[in-house]
């Protein structure tokens, strides 16, 4: 099982870490929610639970519990900007159909 980070997302997490002055790393996650069944969470991880998992790449941990890693692996996180947006973007193998609106999606 794995995770991977671009080179753009791995350097806006850092940015967000340093500007915040502390935390190790960034937790993904997935949510029930949305009309398509599930959503992303991003947080900041201050400790590591039991149950986390921890892929580090390109300097940046990133953080997993148990039950979101079925849903996540394989997953790649970028950060893109177009026009006046800017944002994480997960391209996830495991998803099967997303909503019209992008916000939720479903395995």
């Amino acid at each position: 099982m794995a995770i991977t980070i671009t080179e753009a997302a791995a350097s806006r997490v850092a940015t967000f870490l340093e500007n915040r002055g502390k935390g190790i790393g960034l937790r993904l996650g997935v949510r029930t929610s949305g009309c398509s069944g599930m959503a992303y969470v991003l947080e900041f991880v201050d400790e590591l639970n039991e149950e986390d998992t921890v892929f580090e790449e390109k300097g940046v941990k990133v953080i997993i519990d148990a039950k979101s890693l079925v849903y996540l692996d394989g997953t790649e996180l970028d950060f893109a900007k177009e026009g006046l947006n800017e944002g994480f973007q997960f391209n996830n193998p495991n998803v099967s159909s997303e909503c019209g609106c992008g916000e939720s999606f479903n395995v």
